[in-house]
């Protein structure tokens, strides 16, 4: 099922988002590490986009990476992101967009040992989520 797309100019997501969010979900910025609201978030719930409120990660996948970002093991639909190529800052990366508003979520990394069941670390910025508690 394709998800529909929000539209809107970037005054409007800047009003809506505010400058922190807009930073990280409009031009691609990462919050600092260790410093994220929902880093050490550990009740039941769903984490949803910030710019859209589509829903992104159940907190049954969320884990403690020690990276300083809240990191999940998989999203609640694949078809909730979307998947783009990141070679900046001289890496190979695989950067996590919201599939509805294309919002930027963080970075995706894989074979990194975690005992997960995926074996992917959903780096995810605090300030591209909110989180809703069950």
């Amino acid at each position: 099922m394709e998800i529909e797309k929000v539209q809107r100019s970037e005054a409007e997501w800047l009003e809506l988002l505010g400058s922190k969010r807009f930073k990280v979900l409009r031009e691609g910025a990462t919050d600092p590490a260790f410093q994220g609201e929902l880093t050490d978030e550990e009740r039941p719930g769903i984490y949803s986009c910030a710019g859209c409120e589509l829903p992104l990660f159940h907190a049954t996948t969320k884990f403690h990476s020690g990276c300083g970002w809240p990191s999940f093991f998989s999203p609640i639909e694949s078809n909730h992101i979307i998947l783009i190529s990141d070679r900046s800052f001289g890496m190979v990366r695989v950067e996590v967009r919201c599939a509805k508003c294309q919002g930027h979520l963080g970075h995706v990394f894989t074979g990194e040992g975690f005992a997960t069941p995926t074996d992917e670390r959903w780096c995810i910025n605090s300030s591209s989520l909110v989180f809703k508690p069950a």
